[in-house]
């Protein structure tokens, strides 16, 4: 199979794949094709733009890609966490500071080379693992201070601080959100073949080379994982509480804002 041959008639003899999906009376139909109309829509519109910057875009092309990358990726990872407040900036927030220290890492000890077309599907990889496990531990946190508001309460009745008092929830929150990235780390190679690896042997690069390539980029992603919600936890948790009266301060649910205040007693 060569991969650089395949043209788009080649693209829509999986066409039939999606139908087959579709056929299935999940009540997904529609979502099912919006999905794939989307996907295919904006991977084309993306494959010329990368087309023009991998061309002709030089190192400020290239940042201003992955600065619009991090804020879409905030977007998304603040919406599924919108039950904190602000949300999407803290979300993005989580994702520069998940991405950006791996990123410059791998540049400064010559991992990547600083070309359009290395840097940017690396840091996209990245940034959209980030994205993942910011998302994940914001609807996690979310969900503990609902779920366990009684608990937290009693916790700061008794003197509690309001680190100490969320403690269990953010560590929980950040456990979860990590799960994704350390089971695909556990089973890389014998359950799957990543998709950084899989396009170097389809390019021809001996497979000895690629797994050493993969090895890197699985480390980066678990890196970038874990900064991103841990990050994410600490600074839901910043806004959630008044860290120095020691009360839980707000929820925002079903799109309007509420306030809570726990009557917590202040460390003395």
């Amino acid at each position: 199979m060569n991969a650089t041959a395949m043209t788009w008639w080649q693209v829509a003899a999986a066409v039939p794949l999606v139908a087959t999906a579709a056929y299935q009376r999940l009540g997904l139909t529609r979502d099912l094709v919006t999905a794939a109309v989307r996907a295919a829509v904006q991977l084309a519109a993306v494959g010329a733009v990368l087309l023009l910057l991998f061309a002709h875009a030089a190192t400020a092309g290239t940042t201003g890609w992955i600065a619009v990358m991090l804020l879409i990726a905030g977007q998304v990872a603040g919406g599924r966490g919108r039950a904190v407040p602000r949300a999407r900036i803290l979300a993005t927030a989580a994702v520069a500071a998940g991405s950006l220290p791996v990123l410059v890492v791998l540049i400064v000890f010559g991992v990547l080379e600083v070309r359009a077309e290395v840097v940017i599907p690396i840091s996209g990889m990245v940034i959209a693992t980030a994205m993942q496990a910011s998302g994940l531990t914001l609807v996690r946190v979310a969900e503990d201070v609902g779920h366990h508001r009684p608990a937290i309460e009693t916790r700061l009745a008794l003197g509690m601080p309001a680190t100490a008092a969320f403690a269990p929830h953010r560590r929980s929150a950040v456990r979860t959100a990590l799960l994704p990235a350390v089971d695909s780390t556990k089973v890389v190679g014998l359950v799957s073949l990543p998709g950084a690896m899989t396009g170097l042997i389809i390019a021809g690069v001996d497979p000895l080379t690629a797994i050493r390539y993969q090895i890197v980029v699985m480390y980066m992603l678990l890196a970038a994982a874990t900064v991103a919600a841990t990050t994410s936890a600490y600074l839901a948790h910043h806004t959630l509480f008044d860290t120095t009266a020691h009360r839980l301060r707000t929820s925002e649910t079903a799109g309007e804002a509420r306030w809570w205040v726990i009557r917590g007693a202040a460390r003395r």
